[in-house]
């Protein structure tokens, strides 16, 4: 490789992990508009093995929008963060897949009126993401969010 492509290369590396980020950041300050943008156009998002739904982000980001609200501490880990770039030729290509696990512990909302419930978390979910994400003129986006959820802990809240 050349010192170009290896530029290249890190910078693709740089710009997934941002993007990955921005999504934990999005979903954590259930900012939607955030979360909706890290997709490319026609991105798609599966929550099925969380119980949740599959479908075109628009209506996965409004089902997260209604179901996060249960739970208004959070706090999504994302790492062991696996990048596999498409390799065009030895130089790096317009999409590429992330392997990444989580951890993800929250707290459900208190009783009307009395904000979070203040114990330790009430939810904790963990388990694996498959990202896939094109390169647009935009930059690196989504083209797909996969959550394969492994182990989830329910606490009773004290009371």
């Amino acid at each position: 490789m050349t010192q170009r492509v290896d530029l290249a290369t890190v910078m693709d590396r740089l710009a997934i992990d941002d993007v990955v980020t921005g999504y934990a950041v999005a979903v954590d300050d259930g900012d939607w508009t955030a979360y909706r943008a890290l997709f490319a156009t026609g991105g798609r998002a599966d929550y099925r093995s969380a119980g949740g739904i599959e479908g075109p982000v628009a209506q996965v980001a409004q089902w997260l929008a209604q179901t996060m609200e249960l739970f208004p501490v959070r706090q999504h880990l994302i790492v062991n963060r696996l990048i596999r770039l498409e390799d065009v030729g030895g130089s790096p290509g317009d999409s590429a897949e992330v392997r990444a696990d989580f951890l993800n512990p929250m707290r459900l909302a208190g009783p009307e009126g009395e904000g979070p419930v203040v114990t330790s978390p009430n939810f904790v979910a963990a388990g694996r993401y498959t990202f896939a994400l094109a390169r647009t003129p935009d930059g690196w986006r989504f083209t797909r969010v996969t959550v394969h959820e492994t182990w989830r802990h329910t606490a009773v809240p004290a009371r």
